[in-house]
């Protein structure tokens, strides 16, 4: 088996005979209990991807898991979540000790229901890619009782309301698990403000050098690239940090230099604009105008 690129998984049945298990009961959907998974293979890949969503929640894996640009334990209980195409690695003993759960989704299943467009919304499997979710006691006790209802309505006989039970369960997982990495957010200030630290540096030096008259406006994706996370979580991290998304807080520190340049330089406005990154001084006026409630001029006429 090659290990120069993903190993790919393209339906459940194909991952439950790659981990040795019984076929799934249901070819969309599957509840896998992870002490049912109790070794990696002689020939375990070095990357996998998939074509199905993977919710997982591991307690005491003897691993490590490298998902993204981020390398977890699971001495504790986490929760990550795997959109369809995404990459990541397995490393451990070939023998496993864990437990938890493994919910495998195909976006078949969600065909013709809200949850088709409703998963997409749900930012975790955008930024799950750098950042799993940690749970309390409490919130994992949660979410293991509604993955053993799933887990339950997914071995009782299939009938017309299987779908909808299942669905309804699902969209209550990812709303308890929404507002858990929501907490996250908030209680693991050191490390979200180390980002916001390092934010803050980053567009202070591409503001304070030629690069705005060479490149422009830095881009939300070339901001969360350069701080190694993506782009929605940055700006869910932000909201929640400063009540702005990252596009109003590279507006912010633009309008910033703007007012810097307005009120302490002879330039003109065409010229600030240039140096601002603007091809159009229109562009620029607009933008201050629409940030401060003055035009460029107005607010350097307050000055004099």
């Amino acid at each position: 088996m090659k290990n120069t690129e993903p190993y790919k998984i393209k339906t459940i049945s194909e991952y439950h005979q790659f981990r040795g298990l019984p076929g799934p009961e249901h070819p969309l959907i599957s509840v896998i209990n992870m002490e049912d998974i109790s070794k990696l293979r002689d020939d375990e890949p070095k990357h996998l991807t998939q074509n199905f969503y993977s919710i997982a929640l591991k307690r005491n894996f003897n691993g490590k898991l490298k998902y993204g640009q981020q390398q977890y334990d699971f001495d504790k209980g986490v929760m990550f979540f795997i959109s369809p195409g995404q990459v990541f690695s397995i490393q451990s003993d070939k023998i496993l000790e864990h437990s938890g759960w493994l919910l495998l989704i195909h976006p078949d299943f969600f065909w013709n229901t809200a949850m088709a467009r409703m998963i997409k919304q749900y930012e975790y499997f955008g930024y799950a890619v750098n950042e799993a979710l940690h749970l309390s006691e409490k919130e994992e006790m949660i979410l293991t009782g509604i993955i053993q209802q799933i887990a339950h309505e997914y071995h009782s006989n299939i009938d017309k309301f299987s779908q909808h039970v299942i669905l309804a369960q699902l969209e209550l997982l990812l709303t308890y698990a929404d507002r858990f990495y929501h907490r996250q957010f908030i209680t693991r200030k050191i490390a979200n403000h180390e980002i916001l630290t390092r934010l803050e540096d980053l567009l202070t030096a591409h503001f304070n050098d030629d690069a705005l008259i060479k490149k422009g406006l830095p881009t939300v994706q070339y901001i969360a690239s350069a701080l190694n996370v993506s782009p929605n979580y940055l700006s869910g991290l932000l909201k929640v940090l400063t009540g702005q998304n990252t596009q109003q807080h590279i507006h912010s520190k633009l309008i910033e230099k703007a007012k810097e340049k307005l009120s302490t330089t002879d330039m003109s406005v065409s010229e600030i604009a240039y140096e601002l990154g603007f091809e159009h001084p229109q562009s620029f006026s607009k933008l201050f105008k629409m940030k401060t409630d003055l035009s460029p001029l107005e607010f350097r006429q307050s000055f004099s």
